[in-house]
C-alpha cells in the first residue's frame, strides 16, 4: 500500500498543524502540560480511550478491535533546553526552550496513525499509542516503566521511530541488536596536598596525578576491551587550581562513557574503579569516583526488527530501507522500554536538502513532508503485526 492511499492530503495538513502548534508552544521534562492536554484531546476526540499521568505527564490511548495480539507505538514529547535562532512562522514562544530534536514530528506522526487507525479498523487486536514525556536526559520512559507502563497496557512488543535530518526523505535505517549506545558518565576528585609552587616537595601533586589519570583511562578502551566491540571514554572536563604560584590540593575529572553491550558496560566501570584506585596508591592522593549510570543500551530485538523492516520495505520498497544501519553513539531512554518488552527502534529519513542543520541545532526544523512517511510506516506495521 502506497503513502498517499494511506495519508491524505488533509490527514498531512492536520498533522503540519498540530506539528507546528507542538513546535511553537515547547515543554521540556516532565512539564509537557500543554503538549499533553493536545494529544489527550486528539485522541479523545478520535474515540479512542485515554489514560494520562504515567511519568507525570505521559498519555497512552489505547485502541483495540478483536482479541489479537497488542503492540506499543512509542512517540517522545518533550523539547530541549536551547534559544531557537531560526526564522519560521512556528518559531519558539518560549525563550530558551526549542523543539530542536523533532520530537514535536514524532507526536505529529503517531497522532496522524491513531487518526487513520481509528477510522479504518481493519486489523485485529489492540494499539497503545504511547506518549512519553522526558526522553531528553531525564529518563521519562524508565518512569512510565517503573510506574506500571506495561502493567497496565500489557504489550507482546513496542516500537520507537526518530528522524534522521542527514538521511534522505522517506528512507528508513534499521540494525538488528544493538542500535544505540548506553550513556554513563563519571566524577573523579583526586585529593592531594597543596603548597607553594615553588616548593613542589612539600605537596602531593593532584595535578600530576589528574594527568597521569587522564592517560590511563584511555588504556582501558585500547587493552581491556576486545577490538570488535566499541567503547567510547571521554574526559570532558578537567579543572584545578585558581592561580600561578599555587599548587592546588585537589583536582576534578568529569567524563563519559558510551558502549553498546552490557558486559562493555560493566568492564568500563570495573576498570575505571580499579585505575582510580591504582593511581590513588601511586601518587599517595585519595581519588573519589562517583559513577553515573546514564540510559542503557538500546537493544533492537531480531523479531520486532524483521517486522519493522517488512512494514518499512512495503512503504517505501527494499531499496530505500537500510537493514545494516551503522549503530549511533548517542542514547535514547527507549532502552528501559525494551528490558521489559521486544522492540525495535527505526531511524526516518527526514532531509530538506544537503547541508539540513542537524538536531540540537539552533536552526533545526522538523521537516513536514516526513509526517506522511513516519505515520505510513506506524499504520503500515499495525496492520501487518494485527491481521
Amino acid at each position: 500500500m502506497t503513502i498517499s492511499n494511506l495519508i491524505s492530503p488533509q490527514l498531512q495538513h492536520q498533522m503540519t498543524l498540530w506539528r507546528r502548534d507542538i513546535h511553537a508552544h515547547p515543554e521540556t521534562a516532565f512539564e509537557e502540560v500543554r503538549t499533553s492536554n493536545l494529544v489527550a484531546e486528539a485522541l479523545t476526540n478520535m474515540g479512542i480511550e485515554v489514560h494520562r499521568g504515567l511519568g507525570g505527564t505521559g498519555v497512552v490511548g489505547t485502541l483495540a478491535n478483536g482479541t489479537g495480539p497488542t503492540i506499543g507505538l512509542r512517540a517522545d514529547m518533550d523539547a530541549l533546553h536551547m534559544e531557537e535562532k531560526g526564522d519560521i512562522a512556528h518559531a519558539s514562544r518560549h525563550s530558551g526552550k526549542m523543539h530542536g530534536c523533532g520530537h514535536d514530528g514524532h507526536t505529529a506522526m503517531l497522532l496522524g496513525a491513531a487518526h487513520y487507525l481509528s477510522e479504518n479498523r481493519d486489523f485485529n487486536g489492540t494499539v497503545q499509542f504511547i506518549f512519553q514525556p522526558a526522553e531528553e536526559n531525564e529518563g521519562g520512559a524508565r518512569q512510565m516503566v517503573e510506574q506500571g507502563l506495561f502493567d497496565l497496557f500489557p504489550c507482546d512488543s513496542i516500537y520507537g521511530m526518530h528522524n534522521v535530518p542527514q538521511m534522505a526523505l522517506g528512507k528508513f535505517g534499521i540494525r538488528s541488536g544493538p542500535m544505540f549506545s548506553a550513556s554513563d558518565f563519571f566524577e573523579i576528585r583526586i585529593t592531594g596536598k597543596g603548597a607553594h609552587a615553588a616548593h613542589p616537595q612539600a605537596a602531593i601533586d593532584s595535578i600530576v596525578a589528574a594527568s597521569s589519570l587522564v592517560c590511563a583511562l584511555q588504556s582501558i578502551v585500547s587493552r581491556n576491551v576486545n577490538p570488535q566491540d566499541a567503547l567510547i571514554l571521554s574526559v570532558t572536563q578537567i579543572s584545578a587550581g585558581d592561580t600561578w604560584n599555587v599548587l592546588p590540593d585537589d583536582a576534578l575529572i568529569r567524563g563519559t562513557c558510551r558502549s553498546f553491550t552490557v558486559q562493555t558496560r560493566a568492564l568500563a566501570r570495573k576498570r575505571i574503579e580499579e585505575v582510580c584506585a591504582g593511581m590513588a596508591k601511586s601518587y599517595g592522593t585519595q581519588i573519589d569516583l562517583k559513577y553515573i549510570e546514564g540510559y542503557p543500551p538500546v537493544i533492537n530485538a531480531e523479531v520486532p526488527t524483521q517486522a519493522a523492516i517488512t512494514a518499512a520495505r512495503t512503504l517505501v520498497g527494499d531499496a530505500a530501507v537500510n537493514t545494516d544501519l551503522p549503530a549511533r553513539t548517542g542514547s535514547e531512554d527507549f532502552s528501559y522500554m525494551q528490558q521489559v518488552c521486544d522492540g525495535a527502534y527505526i531511524m526516518l529519513g527526514s532531509a530538506k536538502g544537503e547541508n539540513d542543520p542537524p538536531v540540537h541545532n539552533p536552526y533545526y526544523d522538523f521537516n513536514d513532508d516526513a509526517l506522511q512517511y513516519g505515520a505510513g510506516y506506524w499504520v503500515t506495521l499495525t496492520k501487518q503485526l494485527l491481521k
